[in-house]
């Protein structure tokens, strides 16, 4: 995948050229810093990316920003995995199976629309 075609996905065209700068300082934002962190993962073009709490520490807004570029990722085929601690409902929504462990171990795999019927 070329790296406008990335920049594109995960919404930081309007950012190219920008510096990344020091965090709370200047540059960009914590969320635009994640973006760019899941930009870099895709330009080396795997087929599965695993994230760890990529939502922590943003408000709603930032959060939803970020969970759309997870989707947009998905949308292009590829398999993402992510760790969440007590997601939104619209972050939950933005999943397509959620797995529940507990002591290391798969207690509950489901498909979101069900966990949503119950």
């Amino acid at each position: 995948m070329f790296v406008e075609e990335v920049m594109e996905l995960v919404e930081l065209t309007p950012l190219k050229g920008a510096l990344v700068g020091l965090p709370g300082v200047d540059g960009l934002s914590t969320e635009q810093r994640k973006r760019l962190t899941i930009a870099v993962e895709l330009v080396a073009n795997p087929s599965i990316i695993f994230m760890d709490e990529p939502t922590s520490g943003l408000d709603a807004r930032a959060a939803a920003i970020v969970m759309r570029t997870v989707r947009n990722t998905v949308d292009t085929g590829r398999t993402v995995v992510c760790t969440i601690h007590q997601p939104s409902i619209d972050i939950f929504d933005a999943f397509d199976e959620v797995r529940y462990l507990s002591t290391v171990r798969i207690q509950y795999m489901l498909p979101i629309s069900m966990c949503l019927q119950n």
